[in-house]
């Protein structure tokens, strides 16, 4: 809120250099702002009695949108990439997908490995938890497991983390 949306009948008044100015009538605060050619802003709504600065609005914003935007640049997302398998992979395309991961780790991201079960396959999966113990163990240089080998539905998934 500022200058004229502020309704409180008293307000806790700071100067725009940071000095306490005391508890004053919000019309008292306005005319130092106008005096000073500035906006009452009220920062501090829920105290008792609302805190009010003294500021040029405009160049207030402006450091507010600067402050966040700093702070969504040193910010860093991390995305959970997915691979799938499946029960019957042969050696060279493991190989494959482990490489695959092995890029996606290194670029500071998580990696679902999904070992996937269809038709008949679903009476074996127990014995093809193996598959993922194995990746696991060839990628443990690199990756630790976040969260192990855990059946859901027609799949069996677990996620991969990079080594501290």
């Amino acid at each position: 809120m500022i200058n004229g949306q502020i309704r409180d009948k008293e307000v806790r008044v700071v100067s725009e250099s940071g000095e306490q100015l005391g508890i004053m009538s919000s019309k008292d605060a306005m005319k130092l702002a106008k005096e000073a050619d500035l906006d009452l802003v009220k920062i501090a709504p829920k105290a008792q009695p609302p805190v009010c600065k003294i500021i040029d609005y405009g160049k207030y914003k402006y450091e507010l949108a600067r402050k966040e935007k700093e702070a969504k640049k040193k910010q860093k997302t991390v995305e959970v990439k997915e691979v799938r398998l499946s029960p019957n992979i042969d050696t060279n395309d493991l190989n494959t997908k482990m490489n695959n991961a092995k890029k996606f780790i290194g670029k500071g991201n998580k990696v679902k490995v999904t070992l996937r079960f269809r038709g008949r396959e679903m009476a074996h999966m127990q014995q093809s938890k193996h598959i993922l113990d194995d990746f696991a163990q060839a990628l443990s240089d690199v990756a630790v497991v976040e969260k192990p080998a855990k059946q859901e539905g027609r799949s069996m998934s677990m996620v991969l983390t990079e080594k501290r």
